[in-house]
């Protein structure tokens, strides 16, 4: 895990919405990962989640309106105390009733007591009838709150629990940790700038059923993706064919073969800053597809003629402006070092990411870990080691703190 990731504290303010009973499985999450955590609820929260049931979950007491000014805590000060004691503070869900109190800044209730002093981070998680969602009044009082300064991250679309279908929807546990993740995130170092990410492999199909491939299973590529958008970048993942994951606030383009992502990563490279090509593409296809599946024969021999793919890294190389950044990646067997140098140089790239794919576990296709060499066209280098989480974020600490471009990052 991330370092900055280690030993964080949220508060969840639950208000009276019928998605308050998603809200148990959001707090396994988020123990899962670490978290410590208070909860307060609504009065109104009360009537679709079991204060007993989250306090179990979360391993300590919820907080409940009751206890604002009561004989038993009032003395505490708990809207004081709880709004200093976190690292980010989530309304969710939040009711048209709970937007339209804490655009007016009322203080009432211990939630609004609690969001009028925190100094934290406030992140408000939409979710209500479609109707009541796009309503000019709801719309207004969400634009307050960003006036404000709060968060606010958008409700999915699709069906809701009143029997409706639109916008309005609680998002998926897995988008909101990665939105929790991202705003306590301590790097803004890619703000304003664009991020094209490839991952994956490619399949070059011999047939309708049969194609040519290799073990990627994209995981690198989508942290190198993910961390980017944690450093606050707006990030395009190209991919192939690779196990579904959270890909919440990045914009996903899924493709099958070298040629589709070519024409892909093509026609997007102007308009981005940085570039990693982190996908293990294909280096050749068949020069014909069987129009049906080949079947055996007496001959035990099958011949195949290949002809190579476009190399993707060599054109966005030939294309590349000053001011952008190319990052390539380099999974080698022998001659390591000489090999990356050379496509470093030869593709005009400004880092090169050496992967050893005989180092054995813990390093290349398929492992949560990997082991890299970070080469900058200068000759520098760095290993790095850990998730592959840990590592891309380090690539990108090497990248963002280099002075060998000066000017691209000011």
């Amino acid at each position: 895990m991330l370092q900055w990731k280690k030993n964080r504290k949220l508060l969840l303010a639950i208000t009276g919405g019928i998605s308050a009973y998603k809200t148990p499985e959001l707090v396994r999450a988020l123990t899962r990962d670490g978290f410590e955590l208070e909860i307060v609820l609504t009065e109104e929260a009360e009537s679709f989640v079991s204060p007993m049931v989250l306090s179990t979950l979360a391993g300590k007491r919820v907080w409940k309106q009751a206890d604002y000014l009561s004989d038993g805590y009032g003395w505490r000060i708990p809207h004081i105390a709880l709004a200093e004691w976190p690292d980010a503070v989530l309304v969710i869900p939040a009711s048209a009733e709970s937007v339209s109190r804490a655009s007016r800044g009322e203080a009432g209730t211990l939630i609004g007591g609690i969001l009028l002093a925190t100094r934290s981070p406030v992140l408000f998680f939409p979710a209500m009838n479609v109707n009541m969602y796009e309503h000019p009044a709801t719309l207004d009082n969400i634009k307050a709150l960003r006036s404000l300064g709060y968060h606010i991250v958008e409700p999915d679309t699709g069906y809701l629990a009143c029997g409706y279908e639109g916008k309005g929807r609680l998002p998926e546990t897995d988008a909101i940790l990665q939105e929790v993740w991202r705003t306590i995130c301590p790097d803004r170092d890619l703000e304003g700038k664009r991020v094209l990410v490839t991952a994956g492999p490619t399949w070059e199909f011999l047939d309708p059923v049969r194609f040519l491939s290799n073990p990627s299973s994209g995981k690198m590529g989508y942290q190198m993706a993910r961390t980017a958008w944690y450093r606050k970048a707006s990030v395009t993942l190209v991919h192939g064919p690779v196990e579904k994951r959270c890909t919440h606030g990045i914009v996903t383009v899924p493709v099958v073969s070298a040629i589709e992502m070519y024409h892909e990563v093509i026609r997007r490279t102007e308009e981005n800053d940085l570039i990693v090509k982190a996908a293990a593409v294909g280096d050749f296809r068949s020069s014909e597809v069987a129009p049906q599946k080949i079947k055996r024969n007496e001959d035990s021999l099958l011949t195949l003629s290949l002809v190579q793919n476009p190399d993707i890294a060599l054109e966005v190389g030939k294309m590349k402006r000053e001011d952008q950044v190319l990052v390539g990646f380099a999974a080698e067997s022998t001659d390591l070092m000489e090999n990356a140098m050379k496509k470093l140089a030869r593709k005009n790239m400004d880092y090169i990411i050496l992967n050893d794919i005989a180092a054995g576990e813990g390093s290349g296709f398929q492992s949560d870990d990997n082991r890299v060499t970070v080469i900058s066209r200068s000759g520098h280098m760095l290993s790095l080691s850990g998730t592959k989480e840990e590592v891309a974020y380090r690539i990108w600490d090497v990248i963002l703190s280099s002075k060998e471009r000066p000017g691209i990052f000011e």
